[in-house]
């Protein structure tokens, strides 16, 4: 299972460290974040204690209104958890008896001078990424028009050629040879690179080129949302279907359902362009449109 230590946290999002500077090993491991409001008035039953801890302004505020007595049991009830860390926004002051119980507890307190609005969703993102379930296969991932393709096959059938063609056509290379899978949610799955082969494709003939160094830099970007799986495969004579719509077919990647796509092969085929239909084409599905159903209504109009 992937984790995040607190010092990778820190260096993300630059934190300031109040307390606890010599505990920033110790490790995240739950996804979102979590804002102990109902705990500092008493109430533990559902307290998300593995999460990370933002306290904002209600928090605080909520902290410096209660007596001395009421305020070090209050804190020193939840600090007896430990939470894997702290974080204050707004840049809040008077943190005195935050910093105490925290120290002694051996739990890093953390500041940033950032909105509770924006941090939360920013961490949420950040954590949901970091710790997901992954998984590395062999192939090519491209953004086409803003629809991330997985490109498969076999070894030397043309992948990172057809991923060079569409580069030139304006699109963007996220991963060549390994691709790294992420789990993100039940329905969705993002890839990346593995940071090695980042912007790099492999052509055979060619080598290695960069292709932010050779196109720009809209020929690369970091991730992009898996919503099509393309094999690409050699030709078969009388193996391609020619119906006016083919039966849906899907890749399972982590248990999510991936529609898959095969494409032949063949010398003097637009592979690319295939390619870009398949893209342009799901994104119409997604608006309700489909080519077939038009088509058919347009026969029976003629009846």
């Amino acid at each position: 299972m992937n984790t995040v230590t607190v010092q990778q946290l820190v260096d993300r999002f630059s934190l300031e460290v109040l307390a606890g500077k010599d505990q920033l090993h110790r490790t995240i491991a739950k996804t979102r974040v979590y804002r102990p409001g109902l705990e500092f008035a008493g109430y533990y039953d559902f307290f998300s204690h593995a999460h990370v801890q933002i306290l904002g302004r209600k928090e605080i505020n909520y902290l410096h209104k209660l007596t001395e007595e009421e305020r070090n049991l209050r804190i020193g009830n939840v600090v007896k958890y430990h939470p894997p860390c702290f974080v204050v926004t707004r840049g809040q002051e008077g943190l005195k008896y935050l910093k105490k119980y925290c120290e002694e507890e051996g739990i890093p307190l953390l500041r940033t001078g950032e909105a509770t609005s924006k941090v939360m969703p920013m961490m949420d993102i950040y954590l949901a990424k970091e710790l997901a379930e992954e998984a590395a296969i062999h192939g090519v991932c491209v953004n086409v028009s803003g629809i991330g393709i997985l490109l498969r096959g076999k070894s030397g059938v043309g992948k990172s050629e057809t991923a060079h063609t569409l580069i030139r056509r304006g699109h963007r290379l996220v991963a060549d040879d390994i691709v790294v899978l992420k789990k993100i949610s039940p329905e969705t799955i993002i890839g990346t690179h593995n940071g090695k082969t980042k912007e790099f494709l492999a052509l055979r003939s060619i080598g290695l080129i960069n292709v932010s160094r050779l196109y720009g830099r809209k020929a690369f970007q970091d991730e992009t949302r898996i919503v099509l799986d393309i094999e690409l495969t050699k030709w078969q004579e009388n193996a391609l279907n020619n119906e006016l719509e083919l039966e849906p077919k899907y890749t399972e990647y982590m248990d999510v359902k991936i529609p898959h796509i095969e494409i032949q092969l063949q010398p003097g085929r637009d592979v690319a362009g295939l390619v870009e239909a398949a893209a342009n084409n799901w994104y119409l599905r997604q608006q309700g449109y489909s080519a077939a159903e038009d088509f058919m209504k347009r026969l029976q109009s003629e009846d």
